[in-house]
């Protein structure tokens, strides 16, 4: 797997919201807002599934997402690319389920979707466009 650079869990920690984004098994992609999501260690990222409709059915048949990390406050973007693991039991999903209900009850933490990161990619405009970082 892929580690994050300090720059980029720092960049990371200032974003509210983070588009993801999904395809199914035939190609058809999906991308969603989602705000709870964390770095779980310098490779791992924490989803939490609350709402998930076609984002859930892209990862039960496509288990591959994408996160863009972009904001005001970052001062740059970059692409996080990894393998998705859905979990609803275990310690993993418990801490989760707790995080989400700490912030209130209408969210119901169907799942937690673990990203293992393994590419991270340049997005900001110009020659280094889409350039591979790790």
């Amino acid at each position: 797997m892929v580690k994050l650079t300090e720059d980029m869990k720092e960049a990371f920690s200032k974003v509210k919201i983070f588009p993801f984004a999904t395809a199914s098994k035939a190609g058809m992609p999906n991308v969603i807002p989602i705000g709870m999501c964390q770095l779980a260690d310098d490779e791992t990222i924490w989803i939490t599934d609350n709402y998930f409709l076609k984002t859930r059915q892209n990862l039960d048949e496509n288990p591959v997402a994408s996160i863009f990390v972009w904001g005001p406050e970052v001062g740059g973007c970059f692409q996080i690319k990894g393998d998705v693991e859905i979990k609803t039991s275990g310690d993993d999903y418990e801490k989760a389920y707790a995080g989400a209900k700490a912030k209130g009850d209408k969210f119901p933490a169907k799942a937690l979707m673990v990203m293992k990161i393994t590419e991270v990619f340049e997005c900001k405009s110009g020659d280094d466009a889409g350039k591979k970082l790790l």
